[in-house]
């Protein structure tokens, strides 16, 4: 019997838990094979090639991705996770800072090793650990959320990666890779709005189908919703660009000019702003920011604020 499994643990917030009450094999199945697709890519190409990201060998965008001994992100959130959400919120730029200087020599095959660790770490936990965890508060990078959503955040993380290995020879990721990235960015999302007290909700919509949330101070549902559908605000475009936009891979400006990404109920929108402002390196940040420019009034004094940060 795993630790913990007679431990009652009190959700982190309200009666919905976005992908948490789609059970714990959807999030499974979407974020091991997020893991399946970036592993073999890694495995495919030239590790010291550079990436698209200032500095960063296809070997770097591995190594912070990977489970070290000094470094093992899957067992500290489990840790936090069953202490009530303690600890410390990480700064990810000196996590990623140190643990790519610490292993910049490490052999190809240690770095291939280390991303199977933490994928089968990850797995670990889905299979063995108490479905009751799940709801558990955890520390992660954007403040305490509840487990099974920050384990879910791998699969944007991966998306996200995986479009940056295509700059050191990769293939794309596939749809479905991508579309578990966006799941992963609306539940998120949805569970800062929870956290923050805003009623509201947004829909990233694609021509392939998309995702959308709605959040109150209760809790957060997320919902699965077919290609080119929106209703009330929405972010539209292609998954990729999305995911680009999102991660501020991508400047969304321009894209908007070229008509490739389209916002719809501005106003309503900028009801998720105030994430931005107590998370500010919020996945999804860059398209609040956009919404925020795009209107006049009071929103434009808040853009001014956005473009200062």
């Amino acid at each position: 019997m795993p630790a913990g499994r007679r431990r009652g643990y009190a959700p982190v917030m309200g009666r919905h838990q976005g992908m948490a009450d789609a059970g714990r094999e959807q999030v499974r199945t979407r974020v091991l094979g997020a893991w399946d697709t970036f592993i073999a890519e890694a495995e495919r190409i030239d590790l010291d090639r550079p990436s698209r990201l200032p500095g960063w060998r296809a070997h770097e965008i591995c190594v912070h991705l990977g489970c070290w001994d000094d470094h093992t992100a899957m067992a500290d959130l489990v840790a936090s996770a069953r202490t009530g959400g303690t600890g410390t919120q990480p700064d990810p730029d000196a996590v990623n800072a140190r643990i790519t200087a610490a292993h910049a020599a490490a052999p190809r095959e240690e770095v291939l090793a280390a991303l199977r660790r933490n994928r089968e770490a990850t797995a670990r936990y889905l299979a063995d650990e108490p479905v009751e965890l799940d709801t558990a508060p955890t520390v992660s990078v954007v403040g305490r959320l509840p487990l099974l959503s920050v384990v879910l955040g791998q699969a944007y993380e991966l998306a996200v990666h995986g479009l940056d290995l295509v700059s050191c020879g990769a293939e794309p990721p596939p749809a479905e890779v991508l579309q578990s990235g966006l799941a992963a960015l609306v539940d998120v999302t949805g569970a800062l709005a929870t956290s923050c007290g805003i009623t509201g909700g947004v829909t990233l919509a694609t021509p392939d189908g998309g995702w959308t949330f709605d959040a109150d101070p209760d809790g957060w549902q997320v919902r699965q919703v077919p290609g080119g559908t929106h209703e009330g605000p929405a972010v539209e475009a292609s998954a990729e660009l999305l995911l680009e936009a999102a991660s501020g891979r991508t400047n969304p400006v321009p894209a908007v000019a070229r008509r490739q990404l389209r916002v719809h109920d501005v106003s309503g929108l900028l009801q998720l702003a105030p994430i931005v402002q107590k998370v500010p390196g919020i996945p999804g940040g860059p398209i609040l920011q956009l919404a925020a420019r795009t209107v006049g009034g009071p929103a434009a004094a808040l853009g001014r604020l956005f473009r200062r940060g």
